[in-house]
Parts: structure tokens; C-alpha cells; sequence
């Protein structure tokens, strides 16, 4: 499936994490030259420090990172991990020598944001095999259309990850949030976190602990960027 409109130089851009990480670190290889990698091809901890402050990612603060590592490893940073492993999908770096370094396709996008986000955001949402991150062993059913298009609909407003369960796979929303951990985390990772990493949502937590609550919005970017078969049911927000 293509869901995306025409890349339009004009995007809403600032919520895309994933696009704001790929600028820094194609401008950090350009400016310092090619990433040394350890023997298991992870990015070495100089540039994983390097990145944690320069990224500035939400939930992924520096204090965050180091109150729980003494030292960073790649594995430490999962906008990191992730970034890596689509940059080499989306062959804008490859592996040489031991190091990461740009491809010619990185070079000509990084002044064309659009394009690039939207290369970035395929090879994010339906490309990349998020399983690795989740503690379940069984794959999370359906499809991009589908939940592409039923995010469509229940964000419209705002809607939380029980509510998405509850449309997608049946049940009420009070038994999912206290019973279907493993449903609702997997599809946080293979669905909601790229998306807000695309800069396709904004996620907004309320509470602490059991009490935590994660309401899902469509961010300006969604509209602009994608085309979906339900956008024709979509009514207009009231907003007071």
C-alpha cells in the first residue's frame, strides 16, 4: 500500500523525530566522517553519547539514559537502534570497514526534507521488523491499511491504546487495559511508537503507575501526508 500524498515541500515536519535524527547524524558523518562500529556492528558509544544529547528525544532524555547506564551502548538507545537499522533499509548508509557511512542517496535528500522523510517513514512503518522489541512471541494481526485507516477515524479527537484494541480485535476497553498487557504493548511498538516517531501522532500521558493513561492525537503532518479511504468519513473536530 502507498498511503502517502506527493511529497510536499511545504510538510509540517517539526513533530518527525526520526526525520530530525537522520539530519544530525547524516550532518555529523559529513562533518567528522564515518562512524566507527563495533565488532557486532552497533554504532560506538562516542557517537552514542554524541547522539542521546543531540537528539533530544522525548522519553529518551540524556538524564534519562544515564540514571539507568553508566555508559551507553546502542542497545541503550532505542531511537538509536531504530534509526540504524532504517538508515541501512532505506540505503542512505551502509556498513564499509567497520564504520557507517552515507550513501549518495543520503547526501542528495538531506536538502530535501520531504523526500526524505518519506523514504525514512516507509522503510519506519513497513519495512523495519519491530518484534525484536516486544516481549511477546506472536505477531500482532492486521495490517497498515487497516490500522492506518481505523487511527484515522478514532484519533480524529483522541483515543488511547485499550479503545484501539477494543475497535481492532474486540472486547471491552476496561478488561484490555487490565488484563491485555501483551496486546496493548505490542501494538505500541509495532504501530502507535513508529508513528509518533514519524511524527504521524503526538502521544500525551496523564498519571503515573497503574493510574497512567496514553492518549493518541493525529498530528497537522497526518492530513498533509497521507491520502486514506476514510477520509471520507471524517467529520469535522468542535473545538471549544
Amino acid at each position: 500500500m502507498n498511503p502517502f500524498r506527493s511529497p510536499d515541500t511545504d510538510l509540517p515536519l517539526s513533530h518527525a523525530l526520526i526525520l530530525k535524527a537522520a539530519l544530525l547524524t547524516i550532518g555529523y558523518i559529513e562533518e567528522n566522517g564515518p562512524i566507527g562500529l563495533t565488532p557486532t556492528k552497533a554504532l560506538k558509544r562516542y557517537f552514542v553519547a554524541w547522539a542521546a544529547e543531540a537528539f533530544d528525544w522525548p522519553g529518551y532524555t540524556v538524564e534519562y539514559l544515564y540514571a539507568v547506564n553508566k555508559v551507553l551502548n546502542e542497545h541503550d538507545f532505542p531511537p538509536l537502534v531504530i534509526l540504524h537499522e532504517v538508515l541501512l533499509s532505506a540505503k542512505l548508509a551502509r556498513h564499509f570497514k567497520g564504520t557507517l557511512r552515507l550513501t549518495d542517496l543520503a547526501r542528495k535528500l538531506r536538502s530535501e526534507p520531504a523526500r526524505l522523510w518519506m523514504l525514512l517513514t516507509t522503510h519506519l512503518l513497513f519495512v523495519v521488523d519491530h518484534s525484536p522489541y516486544t516481549r511477546s512471541d506472536e505477531p500482532l494481526c492486521g495490517n497498515w491499511d487497516i490500522f492506518l485507516n481505523v487511527i484515522n477515524i478514532e484519533a480524529q479527537v483522541a483515543v488511547t491504546e485499550e479503545r484501539l484494541c477494543s475497535v481492532l480485535y474486540g472486547g471491552e476497553e476496561e478488561d484490555i487495559r487490565h488484563r491485555d498487557f501483551k496486546l496493548t504493548a505490542s501494538l505500541y511498538v509495532h504501530v502507535l511508537r513508529p508513528l509518533c516517531w514519524a511524527g504521524l501522532l503526538n502521544e500525551h500521558r496523564t498519571g503515573t503507575g497503574l493510574n497512567r493513561r496514553d492518549f493518541y492525537t493525529k498530528t497537522p503532518l497526518w492530513t498533509a501526508a497521507l491520502r486514506l479511504e476514510t477520509d471520507r468519513h471524517l467529520r469535522p473536530v468542535t473545538r471549544h
